[in-house]
């Protein structure tokens, strides 16, 4: 009989991939969605025509929000699922700051609504909760499971909400419950405001001469982040629900790597070489060969407390889990900006 995954966030990044992931494992996959005023979604929608329109659809999506516990409710009794992973969030740290009521409802209480039903439906059922590195803060890096948390920012502080209640819901009331506290992760199907995807797509525009003379804005250009793929990460979530007891796990490459740097690479990808000029505020980048002004900062996009540096030591994860990165920054980066050419290119 084939086992049946719940996945709350299933229209972001993660939610793709860890769906393709499990439907390979021969899972039956349901996801949750919000209702908006548009249908289409170019993640789930690929899933849903390979594996809903067939004759034993193993794909199945559902309206439901983790704000509303009576859809929570409803979706678990209805559908049983062994496994339920808590993608879900407002998950910009910089929207965090602007509105915080609401990243609070969906970060933090949204995860406690999810449990309450587990702990009064199903006590069997496994749960795994997507904690964040930005819940570390400004504290000493490299940083681990027992390495002190730090949260600054309405988003992170939500996340370490959900962090400790998904504990303690596995002390008291014996739930599998676990928490993979993962590090940055991007791909092509990053969302359009995190910069890391901002950055590639500011380049594929460029090579292919589309960016009508437009800068690419940025903020704290010396800020690094321990970025991975979502394609290894969303197998180190499968990895840490199979663990035989459950338990909390540290998800990251090991290397930190700046914005400045990320987007040096990018532009090198495009046969760009990169000059910085100026400083603070007044620090432009610009095409070496061509003096072609290309990226500026706006004081708008820093954060009202920074994170200055994440970088993890998942050697538990290593070790417990036998999960390891397989994709280095440079391919990552590589694929999505050959994604966003094909995109632009259409």
């Amino acid at each position: 009989m084939k086992k049946k995954a719940l996945i709350f966030g299933i229209t972001g990044q993660d939610g793709y991939y860890l769906s393709k992931f499990l439907l390979k494992k021969n899972y039956e996959v349901h996801g949750v969605k919000r209702k908006a005023s548009t249908v289409y979604n170019y993640r789930t929608d690929e899933l849903y025509e390979k594996f809903f329109l067939k004759k034993k659809p193993t794909f199945f999506l559902h309206y439901g929000d983790v704000t509303d516990t009576i859809s929570i409710l409803n979706l678990i009794k209805k559908i049983k699922p062994n496994e339920i992973y808590n993608l879900a969030a407002q998950s910009h740290v910089q929207v965090s700051f602007e509105i915080p009521d609401y990243s609070s409802n969906v970060d933090a209480l949204g995860t406690l609504r999810i449990l309450e039903v587990i702990k009064n439906l199903d006590r069997s059922i496994k749960f795994y909760q997507a904690s964040s590195s930005e819940m570390f803060g400004n504290v000493k890096s490299p940083q681990n499971e027992k390495t002190l948390f730090a949260p600054n920012s309405p988003y992170s502080i939500s996340k370490l909400y959900s962090y400790w209640i998904t504990r303690s819901y596995r002390d008291a009331y014996k739930i599998f419950a676990t928490n993979g506290i993962l590090f940055n992760h991007e791909s092509p199907l990053r969302g359009e405001t995190f910069v890391t995807k901002k950055i590639t797509q500011y380049v594929a525009k460029e090579k292919l001469k589309k960016n009508n003379n437009h800068l690419l804005f940025l903020g704290n250009l010396d800020a690094k982040r321990d970025w991975g793929h979502a394609k290894d990460y969303v197998k180190a979530m499968w990895l840490i629900m199979q663990n035989k007891v459950p338990d909390d796990f540290v998800v990251a490459t090991g290397k930190s790597t700046s914005v400045r740097k990320f987007v040096e690479i990018s532009f090198n990808l495009i046969g760009v070489k990169i000059k910085w000029q100026g400083k603070g505020l007044n620090e432009v980048g610009i095409n070496k060969e061509t003096g072609k002004k290309l990226v500026k900062i706006d004081k708008r996009l820093f954060r009202p407390n920074e994170v200055h540096i994440l970088k993890g030591n998942s050697q538990k994860a290593r070790k417990v889990l036998k999960w390891k990165p397989t994709i280095k920054l440079d391919q990552l980066i590589k694929e999505m900006i050959n994604f966003d050419l094909a995109q632009f290119n259409k």
